[in-house]
């Protein structure tokens, strides 16, 4: 069995290794910090999604040795990806705006109780129907 130098060998193999380990402790860190899962969430998911991007990337570059594939790959590839980025951009909208269609039952069994305390008046009513008589009203 002959070594294929194109490949790049141990040493490779390696440096990618400590890279992914780098990279998991960058996005472990980011996940266990107050400032950037608590006070800003945003910057943290951030963080992490572009992380898991890049040892995404290196897995696949490396260790599916798509690196050293000829030029073919990107038409399977960017398609792909164009696909993805456009069904991403259809569904945002659907995702964002799904509540504001439905119906006051729905809205009742909703799973997120903020939806349900803003959009819902008829949980209002219930809930004011719901209360006991004041003192005052009792002396009366």
């Amino acid at each position: 069995m002959a070594h294929d130098p194109g490949h790049g060998g141990l040493r490779k193999y390696l440096i990618v290794g400590i890279l992914l380990a780098i990279l998991t402790a960058i996005s472990f860190a980011t996940g266990s910090s107050q400032m950037l899962m608590h006070d800003a969430k945003h910057l943290g998911w951030t963080i992490m999604m572009a992380v898991s991007c890049c040892k995404a990337l290196l897995v696949m570059l490396f260790f599916m040795h798509l690196i050293w594939e000829a030029n073919w790959k990107y038409v399977l590839t960017i398609p792909a990806s164009i696909m993805s980025m456009f069904l991403l951009l259809m569904l945002v909208p659907d995702i964002g705006y799904r509540y504001r269609s439905y119906s006051e039952e729905r809205l009742l069994h909703a799973a997120d109780a903020r939806i349900r305390a803003t959009h819902s008046p008829l949980e209002e009513t219930t809930s004011q129907e719901a209360e006991p008589p004041s003192s005052s009203d009792a002396e009366h």
